[in-house]
């Protein structure tokens, strides 16, 4: 498979750990204790194991529900981007390790797509919320979906 390719699947799950920080290390530790991706004999083959699923897992459902109470911040707060760029970068760390592509590339990309995902995603979320007329949880459900798919998708990829 051509590199630019895994980089850009190393920034599509930057994307998603902008949109939700915990779900693209969640999903790429189910990748990979399901084997759709190998990070056997790598310094990533942590990911696969059954506490990491569970910790990604957990982690992943209780920022989901920090995201609708009312008294969250923002994400786009400094230490929330900051979460998010590292979440980013590591996932996409690991995509790139998969795939036998340089790490730094993966690191760079997946905190790039964090940046776009975490930016682009709040001001798609609250112009939707605007145009909608709907309320901000019904636009966070879906927006919790479209991270949830779209990080299997990407992790299925590979």
């Amino acid at each position: 498979m051509n590199p630019n390719l895994f980089l850009l699947l190393a920034f599509g799950i930057g994307v998603i750990a902008g949109l939700r920080a915990l779900t693209a290390p969640a999903v790429l530790s189910w990748a990979a204790c399901l084997e759709w991706i190998n990070l056997r004999g790598t310094h990533f083959a942590w990911m696969g194991t059954i506490a990491a699923v569970v910790i990604f897992t957990l982690a992943a459902l209780a920022e989901i529900v920090n995201d609708k109470l009312p008294k969250t911040g923002p994400r786009t707060a400094l230490p929330s981007v900051i979460v998010r760029i590292i979440m980013g970068g590591l996932a996409g760390a690991v995509m790139c390790t998969a795939a036998g592509v340089l790490v730094w590339t993966g690191v760079i990309s997946g905190a790039i797509g964090a940046l776009v995902g975490t930016f682009g995603g709040y001001q798609v979320r609250r112009k939707a919320v605007k145009a909608l007329h709907s309320p901000d949880f019904v636009i966070a459900l879906i927006e919790d979906a479209v991270a949830v798919c779209g990080g299997l998708f990407l992790a299925s990829r590979l």
